[in-house]
C-alpha cells in the first residue's frame, strides 16, 4: 500500500503552505510600493493641473492686461 502512495503525482500540504507563504509575502511588500506610486501619480497630476491654470491666467492677462475680477468653479 504504502508503495501506492508514493506513486501518485500531486503537492503536499508542506508545499502548498510554502507556496502560499510565499505568495504572501511577496504580496505583503509589493502593496505599500503600489500605494507610493498611485500617490505619485496623483501628485504627477495636481502639478500638471497647476501648470495648466498658470498659463491660463498668464495668456488671460495677456489678452486683457488685467487679472480676472473672480474666480469660480462651476
Amino acid at each position: 500500500m504504502p508503495a501506492m502512495i508514493r506513486d501518485q503525482k500531486g503537492f503536499t500540504l508542506f508545499e502548498l503552505i510554502a507556496v502560499m507563504l510565499i505568495i504572501g509575502v511577496l504580496a505583503t511588500l509589493a502593496i505599500p510600493q503600489m500605494t507610493a506610486y498611485r500617490e505619485k501619480a496623483f501628485n504627477s497630476a495636481s502639478a500638471s493641473d497647476l501648470k495648466n491654470l498658470k498659463v491660463g491666467m498668464e495668456s488671460y492677462v495677456l489678452e486683457n492686461q488685467e487679472y480676472p475680477a473672480v474666480v469660480a468653479y462651476r
